[in-house]
């Protein structure tokens, strides 16, 4: 069974069966209990949103796999990767090279604070940057996955004619929120979604606070891509070589801001070299 990954530098034991209180440094931890998965938990709070909600994707590689390569990403082609510290040694253990990452993080009063305030700034102009809006409760697996991709596909190929080669072209030319409208009714997404839910290894519930976010690099600029934000975030130059590292920091700096949770999950998509 797949073990889930859980984070910041150090833990302590804090009961007899061995859960862990989080404090503020670097190394994450896997929970003595990780046969229980991390899930994709946003509880929408838009005033766009619709009344549609999925059940929410479990924040497992495996899973996300399955649901990449049936979509139209080819297996030889990427991969989905735990990342299992922030500290530069384990950095270095994902395989490489690193397309974008995603993080899975909970809402909390601060977080929500924070993007309402961030959604009032006018943002830097994001040309070339593959963005949508997440208009659909408890998507952001799914969103996340279509930011990683939709700004990674010069360095992979899609099946042509796949679900993915198909969705990515017919909605080249619209706005983020018309994105997510056509998200909204396809049908073909929908039904996928609910597959890759029903093969994770946790008993999905619609009930749940935690988000996911994508961070890629694009014309040499690191962007966090969040569905519930109003554009994508720059938070300043990266590369394709960097970018892990870049997002890494980042990440420490959002889970610094949250020290008692449990409920991280970084996950890596990388480019298959060589058959790794």
């Amino acid at each position: 069974m797949h073990q889930g990954v859980f984070f910041p530098i150090y833990t302590t034991p804090v009961s007899s069966e061995g859960t862990f209180r989080i404090h503020a440094t670097h190394i994450f931890s896997l929970h003595p209990k990780v046969a229980e998965r991390s899930i994709d938990r946003s509880r929408m709070a838009e005033s766009a949103s619709s009344a549609k909600r999925w059940l929410p994707l479990e924040a497992n590689p495996d899973v996300m796999n399955q649901f990449l390569w049936r979509l139209g990403v080819p297996p030889g082609e990427a991969e989905c990767n735990d990342v299992y510290g922030l500290d530069e040694e384990l950095l270095e253990m994902v395989p490489k090279p690193v397309l974008a990452v995603l993080f899975l993080y909970p809402i909390t009063p601060e977080s929500e604070k924070e993007r309402l305030e961030q959604n009032s700034i006018k943002q830097d102009p994001y040309d070339g940057v593959y963005f949508m809006r997440q208009t659909v409760g408890n998507a952001c697996g799914t969103i996340g996955l279509l930011h990683a991709i939709g700004n990674i596909t010069s360095e992979i190929k899609l099946d042509e004619g796949s679900f993915l080669d198909k969705f990515y072209k017919s909605t080249a030319s619209m706005d983020p929120m018309e994105r997510a409208r056509y998200l909204e009714k396809d049908t073909e997404m929908e039904v996928a979604h609910s597959e890759a839910v029903a093969a994770g290894e946790t008993e999905a519930s619609d009930n749940v606070n935690d988000h996911f976010i994508c961070f890629a690099c694009v014309n040499g600029k690191l962007y966090e891509l969040d569905g519930r934000r109003s554009a994508p975030v720059s938070h300043g130059p990266s590369s394709p070589n960097t970018v892990l590292q870049d997002a890494a920091k980042v990440i420490k700096r959002m889970i610094a801001k949250n020290p008692d949770s449990m409920n991280f999950s970084v996950i890596a998509i990388s480019k298959k070299v060589g058959g790794y």
